[in-house]
């Protein structure tokens, strides 16, 4: 069996924005966490070493997965796209800080500058493909304390089904990939377009919600109140199918804090057997309608039973083969993918505070790095001092971590 790792898979895509930019995806984030913009080399980030010692790169922008490339005016993308692959492959075999270390280091993008990146890069990939079928783009012009704005162009300027192009479209897109998104608001001026529908229309740019009509919506001793006239036909039911699917479990009501929000508006989501709607509500019961979040995909649940996979797995090894490698526990969980050593890690974090809130000793210590010394990564121990259970005075952290083994019964 050949031990050559598997390639890290990189996909090189045009961005329809600008031809000199050239966007790399890859299959998990680059470094979680951290988005960063390059104009030129920065000693502490590698991979802007890396990009920036290519002849011809001019910028880098690295929002999650996405790693955005400028060529200098008159560049060959052609001759460039394989050696700034390459480079990327490089670093991110080399390390897991391509962006370095500290999240004020120089490149550092602020939130509202990341979000803009991140919403732009959504729209070229998921909605202006389709878009450009009938004439039209959209873009994100700025974002300020992560409210969106947006400005439409070509066939969708003064169109008249532009708005719902973006409330059941763009909207729906921004949202399910970035719930931090406050508001969304359009500031094209319609009146100035081919068969325009603003007709000089004064007041504010609209947001794509929607309120709840008065009276509709009210709290009960704590309990949310909805009218059933109301709410059956937004979730295609009449009010008695309504009625019954809600004793039959077919249709579901949760809710919690609206993301982004103040923590006093609660978010409220109706699942029905076809549709599902959702809303904002305020205590006095002031609402407004949002596109409802989509269903969590069976990656994203995955994902979400991770730390109780970890545990399990842990749990039930001999004590011969303790302590095992962050790498061999991702491939014990059928792990085999670009980053998945990193959502290991992750799942491990969730553990431990876990086992804080329970008063129990950590099993994420049955996991180590590679080497020599078997010791958990810089992480476990920033964690368990964060979380009130680090060393204690005079102990050394290989004996705190030895000391966590030793406390957690085994299967043997």
């Amino acid at each position: 069996m050949s031990d050559t790792p598997t390639q890290r898979r990189i996909r090189a895509q045009a961005s329809p924005r600008d031809p000199q930019t050239l966007r790399f995806i890859l299959d998990a984030p680059v470094q979680p966490d951290r988005a960063a913009s390059y104009d030129g080399p920065v000693e502490t980030a590698p991979l802007a070493v890396a990009l920036f010692a290519i002849d011809g790169v001019q910028e880098v922008k690295v929002t999650e997965e996405t790693i955005l490339v400028t060529c200098s005016p008159g560049g060959d993308w052609q001759a460039l796209k394989a050696s700034v692959a390459d480079a990327i492959r490089r670093v991110l075999d080399a390390t897991d800080l391509p962006l370095g270390e500290a999240t004020d280091a120089p490149g550092s993008m602020t939130d509202d500058a990341a979000l803009l990146v991140k919403v732009n890069d959504i729209l070229d990939r998921q909605a202006n493909p389709s878009i450009a079928k009938h004439g039209g783009r959209v873009s994100a012009e700025s974002v300020e304390d992560r409210i969106i704005y947006l400005r439409m162009s070509g066939g969708c300027h003064g169109c008249a089904s532009s708005a719902l192009t973006l409330r059941h479209g763009v909207e729906k897109i921004l949202r399910t990939a970035l719930p931090e998104i406050r508001e969304i608001v359009d500031v094209t001026d319609h009146a100035t377009g081919k068969n325009p529908y603003y007709q000089g229309t004064p007041g504010q740019a609209p947001t794509f919600t929607q309120p709840v009509p008065a009276d509709c919506i009210a709290w009960e001793d704590g309990q949310m109140m909805i009218d059933p006239d109301y709410l059956a036909p937004r979730i295609g039911l009449t009010p008695e199918q309504l009625q019954a699917g809600l004793a039959s479990g077919d249709v579901t009501i949760t809710t919690q804090t609206a993301p982004g929000a103040d923590t006093d508006r609660t978010r409220v989501i109706v699942r029905g057997p076809q549709r599902a709607w959702a809303a904002d509500v305020l205590p006095d019961g002031t609402a407004r309608e949002v596109p409802p979040p989509r269903p969590p995909s069976a990656a994203e649940q995955a994902i979400s039973n991770l730390p109780r996979r970890v545990r399990a797995y842990l749990d039930a090894q001999p004590s011969a083969t303790l302590p095992i490698t962050y790498g061999r526990l991702a491939r014990g969980l059928g792990m085999y993918a670009p980053g998945s050593v990193r959502k290991v890690t992750a799942a491990l974090e969730a553990t431990m505070r876990e086992d804080a809130a329970a008063d129990r000793p950590f099993i994420a210590a049955r996991a180590v790095s590679r080497g020599p010394a078997q010791s958990p990564g810089k992480g476990f121990f920033d964690l368990a001092r964060a979380l009130g259970r680090g060393p204690q005075s005079g102990e050394s952290e290989q004996d705190f971590h030895r000391r966590q083994l030793m406390a957690i019964p085994g299967p043997d």
